[in-house]
């Protein structure tokens, strides 16, 4: 199973023109429904004189939660081609967002969803795909006897340090790659309690 996942470096913009109507569309890392909450009153707030505001997401390492919107559009025109945008380039962790402006002729059903994917997939061209690990935190409580035993043992396995106390009771708090997870939790272990 893989420890990694695709995601994208920044926000981004792509922008799409027909028959008069604009798309404009902003491509961004996002790490939970609270923060694309946030984003997406933001943008209505920005673009309140738009027609519609329309998005998709996939959230999770695995890319299991998923939702689209189509703001008013007719069904499947519009949160449905931005969500292939995601899924086609494997991204998670991920929202798009599509504004439109009517430029006041129709374009149809298929003209909609072409103009949704064609803003979409220019959005995603304009930014970074990078990969990122899944990672898994463990805490590790122990005497300050042992602090160069575990210290010795974090240089080797090189986890990130979130949080550390070094008193008579020390405890360290450690980041580490999945795939790497349980190689560092069993040495750790035997010189300390911890924690995942």
């Amino acid at each position: 199973m893989s420890d990694t996942y695709l995601t994208l470096k920044l926000t981004s913009e792509g922008l799409y023109k027909e028959k008069g109507s604009k798309f404009l569309a902003f491509a961004m890392p996002a790490s939970s429904v609270e923060e694309i909450k946030s984003i997406l009153d933001s943008k209505r707030k920005e673009y309140h004189d738009a027609r519609h505001v329309c998005f998709a997401y996939i959230l999770g390492a695995e890319g299991k939660e998923t939702r689209s919107n189509d703001d008013g559009e007719p069904s499947g025109t519009a949160g449905r081609p931005i969500l292939g945008a995601l899924m086609s380039n494997k991204l998670t962790n991920t929202l798009l967002v599509v504004v439109r402006y009517f430029g006041g002729t129709k374009l149809g059903t298929s003209g909609l969803i072409n103009a949704y994917k064609e803003a979409s997939e220019d959005a995603i061209r304009n930014n970074q795909i990078i990969e990122k690990t899944i990672d898994k935190t463990l805490t590790v409580r122990f005497e300050y006897p042992f602090l160069n035993e575990i210290m010795k043992i974090v240089k080797e396995e090189e986890p990130t340090i979130l949080d550390q106390t070094f008193d008579m009771n020390c405890h360290i708090t450690l980041s580490i790659r999945q795939r790497d997870f349980e190689k560092l939790k069993a040495k750790l272990g035997k010189v300390a309690v911890c924690q995942s």
